[in-house]
């Protein structure tokens, strides 16, 4: 069995530039393959909805360059998972255009090129649910029904390894993937080489997002991972950073409901027995990981829907009875609200962010009952007409100069702003599916085209 050497400078392509000088030092040690994930969940609802990148073209392109022009010096195959932050069909082929033109500037000669597309129509979801079909909430959400579907404007569905794996055996040398489960991205071509699925999947949950599995936290740097049938070795490239028992177990234990399951397409990884060895000063070794089959083969789906416009305004406090009466104000506030509009939440919802007192963590906040020297009050308001919003917000910011407390007797210092003007924000959108669907193969939701880059 051939030890695999896999190199990812970064954890989501696109976001910021990667690091190039310990990317450079990745490329030094020979690897077998370079790949970096290039989307998530976590940039909330509205690029999938809306099929907008979220990252700027100009850093993805950045990205895609350093990786491009390393992998074809060094012959070797490159992978990119969620094209665009999303995996769309949009996004696959934006990324797959930006490979043509960095080859063509480079002449980096011909290549062969999979794009494995990832989206799922949202009318054959509904056709397979009406057909008895069941979609299944994730992390206790309910089943999928038709209203939700209907409210669905994009959906994707997460791929394994299978489709990844298919475009390597049929020669591919760059695959830029739709929709895609971080680990498998890695996985693929290790359980191509014979690699244990423990090992293999093992080692994409602790090269997913790059540097963050090393200490000190470093962003964009490179990792280096090895799986030689002993184990996966996990190597930070920068020279100020190491990749220690700590640091490698709690990047794997992370954004789990159980911090021990890594769930992908037809089983999961179990991490309960997982060994870490300080194997050198920048290098640990992980053993102990099993994968665990599924009886049945469920894939993950992703989906988005307009909700509503937004419009946005900022208002400053530092007014200390104010702040202290802050709920009685926004209460007041909303009430002249009800009055002009009717009632929050019938034709149009408002939310007053209040920075410094709870925006962030909400109920959750330990530090309850601390008063702020000053707060910066986010005004959100969301409606079906973009118009109606950007009133309504202007009036529901303004409400809190005038806001009606016991004990005021002056006319001035109740509130302040920085800009007299309302904020044009994107459309509000919800995640509508975070579910799983069985399907009959691995390959079932994708499709792979091939093309002879020309470069």
């Amino acid at each position: 069995m051939k030890p695999i050497r896999i190199i990812t400078p970064t954890g989501h392509l696109g976001t910021t530039p990667l690091e190039k000088a310990s990317f450079e030092r990745g490329c030094a040690a020979n690897p077998d393959y370079i790949i970096a994930d290039s989307g998530s969940a976590d940039i909330g609802p509205y690029p999938l909805g809306a099929d907008k990148s979220a990252s700027n073209e100009v850093w993805q392109r950045h990205d895609l360059e350093a990786m491009l022009v390393a992998a074809r010096k060094l012959k070797v195959p490159m992978i990119i998972g969620s094209a665009s932050d999303t995996g769309t069909d949009r996004g696959v082929d934006q990324f797959c255009g930006l490979i043509a033109d960095i080859a063509a500037q480079h002449g980096l000669g011909s290549f062969r090129m999979a794009r494995i597309h990832a989206e799922v129509k949202v009318a054959e979801l509904i056709r397979r649910r009406k057909a008895g079909a069941t979609i299944r909430g994730l992390n206790g959400r309910p089943d999928a029904d038709l209203a939700l579907l209907e409210r669905t404007d994009r959906a994707v569905a997460v791929m394994g390894t299978a489709p990844i794996q298919a475009a390597l055996n049929q020669g591919a040398e760059v695959i830029i993937a739709g929709r895609s489960s971080d680990c498998a991205i890695f996985a693929a071509p290790l359980l191509n080489a014979g690699h244990s699925e423990a090992d293999a999947f093992f080692c994409g949950k602790a090269m997913e997002c790059a540097s963050f599995c090393g200490e000190p936290f470093m962003g964009k740097e490179t990792i280096l991972g090895l799986v030689d049938g002993q184990g996966v070795h996990v190597s930070a490239m920068h020279p100020g950073q190491r990749c220690t028992p700590a640091s490698v177990a709690s990047h794997a234990m992370y954004e789990r409901l159980n911090p021990f399951r890594e769930y992908v397409p037809g089983g999961y990884l179990d991490m309960t027995n997982c060994r870490y060895v300080q194997e050198d000063e920048r290098t640990t070794l992980v053993t102990g990981q099993v994968f665990v089959r599924d009886s049945a083969l469920w894939v993950k789906l992703e989906g988005s829907g307009k909700i509503a416009e937004r419009a946005l305004f900022i208002v400053g406090i530092r007014d200390p009875y104010t702040i202290a009466n802050i709920d009685a104000a926004i209460a007041w506030a909303k009430g002249k609200l009800t009055e002009r509009f009717g009632p929050i939440g019938r034709d149009y919802d408002v939310f007053y962010h209040t920075f410094g007192r709870g925006a962030v963590m909400g109920a959750m906040e330990p530090t309850q009952g601390h008063q702020a020297l000053e707060l910066g009050i986010v005004v959100e308001v969301t409606c079906a007409d973009a118009k109606q919003a950007e009133v309504i917000c202007h009036i529901a910011a303004k409400n809190l100069f005038y806001a009606r407390l016991p004990n005021v007797r002056g006319t001035a210092g109740t509130a302040a702003i920085m800009s007299d003007e309302v904020l044009h924000a994107r459309a509000a959108y919800e995640w509508t599916l975070n579910h799983a669907i069985q399907a009959s193969r691995a390959d079932e939701f994708f499709t792979t085209r091939f093309d002879t880059v020309r470069g």
